[in-house]
């Protein structure tokens, strides 16, 4: 027992002497209503994944929506499971010594933290991942990609984020309780230790690498989906492969945004080997604007459907007045036309085709 608790107390030193201050009525206003939001816009967001997967349950597009909804259900949980924490203890007054005398609570608010911060991370990488070799290599894709395997991949990713969220406890460093006292995580001042610095800058390494990924493969993706397009004047089949590279470039983008200062944060904390120079109100704004990622998430597969996007199309040529791309590319065919397309322009003997008599019978 006085192990145990020993890791508790030895972090209520900063307690004491901090100068992050939240005004307790406004904060848990703001975590409930942000909490209440995210729990919505992400069961939106399932349910229009299930109903989207009943309909492409064994077409290529199943994988994409299964690691879709599997991200998705990720963030509600965070939702759940870390703002359920986080008012409590905005309610408690953030009184830890009275309700955390053996670190209990701020381990396992800790190890969420890292959970549901890198997971969301490592599964848009898998994602953007999975995409490019849909769409550079279909058949590959059609034949080894399937929905068991989907799920392998899914259950691989989470046992990979739940070790390194349990890495620091089973090393018996325990969490900290951080200088705003609103939130646990890796040690953040005065890491002088190696370890301590080991785990900044895995969490770091870790989330950069997986948005550089994501960065990578979605431009590969882009780049060979539009030279299809402009080698073939068959336009059918791949309305869907834009509509998921436009949700995968959204979800970048959002990523990026979100995570980055974050992320950089961490990584600069864990690399100065002195005293962290970084503020107490530094790193808060930056973990809350890693919280709004959980909450615009869901809103890419809501606002960026295929029927939302043909209407957003019809009301900005009404409004332009100029006829842009024509309006059968959106048109849904079957998987087989988009198949055998993305893989006869892959094929060195499509090279040889002279494409002026294409271009002929398609008028």
């Amino acid at each position: 027992m006085n192990g145990s608790k020993s890791p508790g107390l030895a972090g209520f030193g900063i307690l004491k002497n901090t100068t992050c201050h939240t005004e307790k009525k406004i904060s848990v206003f703001f975590s409930i209503i942000f909490m209440t939001v995210g729990i919505l816009s992400n069961s939106l967001a399932i349910a229009i994944l299930m109903k989207a997967y009943q309909r492409f349950r064994q077409k290529s597009k199943a994988s994409f929506l299964l690691l879709a909804s599997g991200l998705v259900v990720t963030d509600l949980f965070g939702h759940l499971i870390n703002g359920a924490i986080a008012v409590f203890v905005y309610a408690s007054d953030k009184d830890w010594i009275r309700f955390n005398q053996s670190n209990i609570l701020c381990s396992v608010f800790g190890i969420c933290m890292v959970f549901f911060g890198l997971c969301p991370l490592l599964l848009g990488s898998v994602m953007a991942v999975e995409r490019c070799i849909g769409v550079t290599k279909p058949i590959f894709h059609s034949t080894k990609m399937t929905s068991k395997h989907v799920k392998m991949m899914l259950t691989m990713v989470c046992l990979f984020a739940v070790l390194i969220a349990l890495l620091p406890v089973l090393r018996f460093r325990a969490y900290q309780i951080q200088a705003s006292r609103t939130w646990c995580f890796y040690k953040t001042e005065h890491v002088e230790d190696w370890e301590d610095r080991f785990y900044l800058l895995l969490f770091s390494c870790l989330g950069l690498l997986a948005l550089a990924i994501s960065f990578l493969c979605n431009a590969v993706t882009g780049i060979t989906l539009l030279r299809v397009k402009f080698r073939s004047q068959q336009r059918q089949g791949r309305s869907h492969h834009f509509e998921m590279i436009i949700q995968l470039l959204a979800i970048m983008c959002v990523s990026c945004i979100c995570w980055s200062p974050f992320l950089v944060t961490m990584a600069r904390i864990g690399i100065n080997e002195s005293h962290s120079k970084e503020t107490c109100e530094t790193i808060l704004f930056a973990l809350r604007m890693a919280t709004w990622n959980q909450i615009l998430d869901p809103w890419v597969y809501i606002l960026l459907r295929k029927a939302v996007l043909k209407n957003l199309y019809k009301i900005t040529r009404g409004c332009c007045g100029v006829h842009i791309v024509n309006l059968h590319m959106w048109e849904l065919s079957s998987i087989k036309n988009s198949l055998k397309v993305a893989a006869i322009s892959e094929s060195p003997s499509s090279k040889q085709i002279n494409l002026q008599p294409l271009s002929s019978v398609g008028q």
